[in-house]
């Protein structure tokens, strides 16, 4: 007979001692057999100890871990490190997100049709309603609009932070950024790998009165930016460098126009600083498109790699279907 699946909900957590009680609370009634699992990232209030504390009083199945690295993606990969389970639910600290919403979460996972679920908080329009930072709203409408045309999809919220993965996902996902861009990184890594994405419209709450954001608008408006490039370079990088070595060649020729016209009207070259830049302009168009062909080739090699990897990726865990192996 197989055994029940085994869920944990991993609620990383940094400063947040106003509302870590009430989370846990909240989650550990609407899915009492989940493993609760919070990762005290280096604060420096006592959310550990209220964490600790509360979990006693609700008679609720969890630990507190400490992670001292500061940032979510640190915190969430000390989770996946540590804690071993079928399936993995992700939720943030700040009562943002509902338990009520957690059946529908975990349905396309446990019905074997998802990888990955992801809460999606704009088709509600709860997010540009509750979000009190317009930029934030800009800058999660350009990482979407980026990541839609380079994988042909329609994603509605790349960013969400209130997820369901099964434990092939986390398994095979690396963790390579340390902050806010874990969502964005591991949905971007589920698609070009061809992880199966359902996204589940959630109700979305701005946090309560005295509880602060940790993120600064201008600093991850600028790391909004990074990843942006990041995404194209690493992900498709025929269009960051087959790019860039096609301006540089349309340059190259723009400013070698002038010395060839003076060779053909004079037979003499007056434009020399010209005739040089648009030599140093070629070459380099030329390197970058020799980059472009070989991280390319890179790219699909190590794509074929870890599809064969997957293959052969050992038995489903117990009670589960193929699907979430």
């Amino acid at each position: 007979m197989p055994q029940p699946l085994s869920i944990a909900i991993i609620i990383p957590a940094y400063n947040e001692a106003l509302t870590i009680a009430e989370v846990i609370r909240r989650f550990s009634a609407a899915l009492p057999e989940a493993e609760l699992v919070i990762v005290d990232n280096r604060s420096s209030d006592n959310t550990g100890e209220l964490a600790k504390t509360t979990l006693a009083e609700c008679g609720a199945k969890g630990r507190v871990l400490f992670e001292l690295r500061p940032g979510k993606g640190n915190a969430v990969r000390r989770a996946f490190h540590d804690v071993v389970a079928d399936v993995y639910v992700m939720i943030d600290a700040d009562m943002t997100y509902h338990p009520e919403d957690l059946p529908a979460m975990l349905a396309p996972v446990l019905n074997g049709e998802a990888d990955l679920v992801v809460g999606d908080r704009l088709s509600t329009g709860d997010y540009r309603k509750e979000n009190k930072r317009p930029f934030h709203n800009l800058g999660n409408a350009l990482v979407k609009g980026l990541i839609n045309h380079l994988f042909k999809v329609n994603l509605r919220d790349v960013m969400s932070g209130y997820r369901v993965m099964t434990r092939r996902f986390v398994e095979h996902t690396p963790i390579l950024r340390a902050g806010f861009e874990l969502e964005t990184e591991s949905t971007i890594f589920a698609l070009d790998n061809r992880f199966r994405i359902v996204e589940v419209p959630i109700k979305y709450t701005d946090r309560p009165e005295g509880s602060f954001s940790k993120l600064n608008t201008f600093q991850d408006g600028a790391r909004v930016i990074a990843t942006i490039f990041r995404i194209l370079r690493d992900y498709r990088p025929s269009v960051f460098f087959g790019t860039s070595a096609l301006i540089l060649i349309s340059l190259a020729f723009l400013a070698g126009s002038l010395p060839v016209y003076d060779y053909i009207q004079y037979r003499f070259v007056y434009r020399v600083p010209m005739a040089i830049l648009a030599t140093g302009l070629m070459l380099l168009g030329m390197m970058l498109a020799g980059v472009s062909l070989i991280l390319t080739s890179i790219n699909n090699y190590f794509r074929a790699l870890f599809e064969i990897q997957m293959m052969r990726g050992g038995t489903p865990p117990s009670g589960t279907k193929d699907s979430l192996s």
